[in-house]
């Protein structure tokens, strides 16, 4: 089983202690976002749990713990790095910063099991072409050698985003087209990978790679093992990623990413955040008397190798 630490909040940066709690009791609790009262009980255990895929936009809380949790599991971590400041990511560190945290987190745990995000990427007034082709290159020539490969996607534009970004730039193909020749230069320059999720675009003709973000040879790579090889459908339209479990819940990132897709208000973030128990086995709230928790379906997907035994 693949865990997902971040797909639906920054777990990583403002719920570490939940996290650290529900490792060592094995197991999480989920609230299923379209039906509330059903509940999915998570395993954790090691021998179920093949691989803790983490994204965050800061891993400042987790270092100190992480050589526990890789001592037990096999990881693969995400950090987004963009060229935003405070206007559009309020509570994030800044870019030099982002980039000592990431260095010193592929440092503890391999470069091999490391991707820098630069997503979503959008247009406006104050981030033109220009900038993020600068911003690029100055964290691409700082990243070398320390990552695995680079993300990068287009942000959605949904009528949600416009109106938190009301000077947000159309992204038209050409715009895309000018973007992704430029981000490939850069890091083919840098010996990096790059390459798209959940992108329509064939950017190929400039190195740039078509995949999956979450992939079961990537993970197993990284990890010293192998994968049995399975179907798999995609999390969401043109995802190609390997079906993974989320212990996280939606509208509780205190971060306030304006372009954020996964909460409905930066308040009720806030709120949820103010009401969250670490000691809870859910990420918010409690099991409540009228419930229905199921135990989901847990087992391991390795073939063959060790997830303790990780050269890098």
């Amino acid at each position: 089983m693949i865990v997902n630490v971040g797909g639906r909040t920054d777990v990583v940066t403002h719920y570490t202690d939940w996290l650290l709690n529900r490792l060592e009791e094995g197991y999480a609790c989920v609230r299923n976002p379209l039906f509330p009262h059903k509940v999915s009980r998570y395993r954790l255990d090691p021998s179920v749990v093949d691989c803790i895929v983490f994204g965050s936009k800061d891993y400042t809380p987790l270092l100190p713990h992480i050589d526990s949790i890789t001592n037990r599991y096999g990881v693969y971590c995400f950090y987004t790095i963009t060229a935003y400041g405070t206007d559009l990511e309020p509570n994030v560190p800044d870019v030099d910063e982002s980039i000592e945290t990431l260095l010193a987190l592929s440092r503890a745990v391999g470069p091999n099991r490391v991707a820098w995000r630069y997503d979503p990427v959008l247009l406006n007034a104050t981030y033109t072409l220009d900038v993020h082709i600068e911003t690029f290159s100055h964290i691409a020539q700082r990243l070398r050698g320390a990552i695995d490969r680079c993300v990068f996607g287009f942000v959605e534009q949904r009528t949600k985003i416009s109106k938190a970004i009301p000077d947000l730039t159309t992204l038209t193909r050409e715009r895309k087209t000018d973007l992704a020749r430029e981000l490939g230069a850069i890091a083919s320059r840098e010996g990096i990978v790059l390459q798209t999720c959940c992108e329509s675009g064939n950017y190929e003709a400039f190195g740039i790679k078509q995949d999956g973000c979450v992939m079961l040879p990537t993970l197993g790579q990284a990890n010293n093992c192998q994968f049995r090889l399975l179907k798999h459908q995609g999390t969401k339209p043109k995802c190609r990623c390997y079906d993974n479990r989320d212990i996280g819940m939606y509208n509780t990132c205190p971060n306030g990413c304006r372009y954020c897709f996964a909460i409905d208000s930066p308040e009720d973030a806030r709120r949820n955040y103010r009401d969250h128990d670490p000691n809870s086995p859910l990420l918010v709230g409690t099991i409540r008397p009228d419930d229905e928790v199921k135990e989901a379906k847990a087992e391991s997907l390795i073939l063959h190798g060790r997830q303790d035994a990780l050269p890098f």
